[in-house]
């Protein structure tokens, strides 16, 4: 069960993460705590499986680099496996399983739309599945943010 001091933390952590040098002292500071504190409780919570990244999103396409969505159809049997040969490819930032007959979902970027068939193309070669390329046509953008004083009141 989260404390108070938990949910404000991951308020902070969802809302107004300081960019400064120091962010943890910084939020620490806010909360009246420890930076120890801060770092553990948030060590905790990963632990945990509370939070699984914290961390920047940027936008590939404004940087330069081509991203795109890909599901790959994979044998129930195969997955963890697979799984791990996708996660050997330096430009898939996450991957995740879908109840569908393309059950392995994955976003891959690259330099280039080229250099990203490539890649899928080596991939489908190394896994023997077939991997479907979803690029973006259309970004819509919406913030997603769990207001976690209310966590214990569900």
């Amino acid at each position: 069960m989260l404390d108070k001091m938990d949910q404000s933390l991951l308020d902070i952590l969802q809302n107004s993460f300081p960019l400064t040098l120091k962010p943890f002292q910084d939020i620490a500071m806010q909360l009246g705590i420890k930076e120890d504190e801060v770092l553990e409780r948030i060590s905790r919570m990963k632990r945990e499986g509370l939070i699984r990244r914290i961390g920047g999103i940027m936008d590939s396409g404004r940087l330069g680099f081509y991203s795109t969505l890909c599901a790959a159809a994979v044998p129930e049997a195969r997955i963890d496996e697979v799984a791990a040969i996708i996660n050997q490819n330096p430009g898939v930032t996450h991957n995740y399983l879908r109840e569908h007959p393309y059950n392995i979902w994955f976003t891959l970027t690259c330099k280039s739309q080229q250099e990203a068939l490539q890649q899928i193309k080596e991939l489908e070669n190394l896994t023997g599945c077939k991997i479907l390329s979803m690029p973006t046509r259309k970004v819509y953008k919406i913030k997603v943010s769990f207001d976690m004083r209310q966590i214990n009141e569900l």
